[in-house]
């Protein structure tokens, strides 16, 4: 089989969850802080960049990182083109980890409209993802977010999201839909009510064989995305973790049957440049396995 259709099966079948590591621009200072890396640690952009692609590369050639716990992990662009260990990320990461490499494509968020924010104009997707694709990369991330139960934001978020998944899809890849809801959001749950509805005419309307994955807010009601699982072009239903801790998170996500994690701050929690490698090996490897639980639900 060719390595899609490896990579394919391995998100299909097998235990795992997905390691978001696609901060990108606006929040790689804030990654690097988690990190204990300090501002003046870095003068430019290429320097704060080098330095989260050494955080990265700590966090992808730890022994705790592989493909039995980890399915995939997401990419900022940047981080696609760059190299880890003599090869490019994505091929160390399925190559030598079998860790399933897929890029964040979106370029940020618009102003709220109607209590939701879609994504930016996306000008240069088609050459991003014939780029991706030369770097054997799997699939597409974008994200948009919404914070009221408004159904005009709602509908605009995820219809949005669908027209670029069939871009995506017609490039050969597989997109992740991530309609954010806000979870400090008042109307989290009736966004929730909006946004399935939406989902699922949506779904219906892809042909034969079109399939896509889900990024949602871990929501208010158990199992409340089941329809979605199951929808025969849905390929996996993942949760963000959305501002969580990594425990509220993890607690959650063990009460969602089908669902499994793609979490980004909650996965670093805890990770510092300071610790000996034993000590971050150690914290990641926690990290990882307390996630992975969660996700075997």
């Amino acid at each position: 089989m060719t390595n899609t259709n490896e990579q394919l099966e391995k998100i299909r079948t097998e235990p795992g969850f997905i390691a978001a590591l696609d901060q990108s621009g606006g929040s790689t200072p804030k990654a690097l802080l988690n990190y204990g890396v300090e501002a003046d640690a870095y003068a430019n952009d290429e320097e704060m960049f080098d330095l989260v692609h050494a955080m990265r590369t700590r966090i992808m050639t730890s022994p705790a990182f592989h493909g039995s716990r980890i399915m995939a992990a997401i990419l900022f662009e940047n981080t696609m083109d760059r190299d880890v260990e003599g090869q490019s990320t994505a091929d160390y990461l399925w190559n030598v980890k079998r860790v399933v490499p897929v890029l964040k494509v979106d370029k940020g968020l618009a102003d709220e409209s109607d209590g939701a924010q879609v994504m930016k104009p996306m000008p240069d997707l088609d050459a991003l993802l014939q780029k991706a694709r030369r770097k054997n990369i799997f699939g597409t991330k974008m994200r948009s977010v919404i914070k009221t139960a408004n159904a005009d934001g709602v509908n605009a978020v995820v219809d949005q999201q669908f027209d670029v998944g069939r871009q995506i899809i017609d490039a050969g890849l597989v997109p992740i839909i991530e309609p954010e809801v806000d979870i400090n959001s008042p109307q989290k749950a009736g966004a929730e009510v909006m946004l399935k509805t939406a989902l699922i005419e949506n779904l219906d309307r892809l042909g034969e064989g079109q399939l896509v994955m889900l990024k949602l807010t871990l929501p208010e009601v158990d199992n409340f995305y089941d329809s979605c699982i199951q929808h025969p072009n849905v390929l996996k239903v993942v949760a963000l973790s959305g501002g969580y801790s990594r425990e509220e998170a993890n607690q959650r996500l063990a009460n969602q049957n089908g669902m499994v994690a793609s979490f980004s701050r909650a996965l670093s929690e805890g990770l510092n440049a300071q610790q000996s490698d034993d000590e971050f090996n150690a914290m990641l490897d926690a990290s990882i396995e307390s996630i992975f639980q969660a996700s075997a639900t």
